[in-house]
């Protein structure tokens, strides 16, 4: 087994993986790639996200450098979101990942029945 020693990058990759592989994450950038320039609104709608959790998740997006926001300083202020060119070239490891879990979902499903019953009476 290699420890960090062995792996000296193994943080850095963690780091990024904890922020690009998280759910909500991965589901903004599925819609934003999808569907382009969205608003705020929008995305909370589509995804079924908490207002905190959508503001948190597009900031730190923002920050890593994979989506842009745009305010726009009207009455009442919209401000849009949209994939920077990193994040339209995350997009295709992702839609890939959420193609392969919609292929996978039954499977997925009869396993965790199996496991379940296997296990009830642990």
């Amino acid at each position: 087994m290699k420890t960090q020693d062995q792996c000296p990058q193994c943080s850095r990759i963690n780091e990024v993986l904890s922020r690009v592989g998280d759910r909500w994450s991965v589901l903004i950038v599925i819609s934003l790639a999808r569907y382009g320039t969205l608003r705020f609104n929008e995305l909370k709608r589509n995804l079924g996200i908490s207002q905190r959790m959508l503001s948190r998740t597009l900031r730190e997006l923002e920050r890593d450098g994979l989506v842009n926001r745009t305010y726009h300083p009207t009455i009442p202020p919209k401000v849009e979101y949209n994939l920077t060119p990193m994040g339209e070239s995350f997009r295709q490891p992702v839609e890939t990942l959420g193609q392969w879990a919609l292929d996978n979902i039954t499977n997925i499903d009869a396993a965790r029945e199996k496991f379940e019953a296997n296990h009830a009476d642990a």
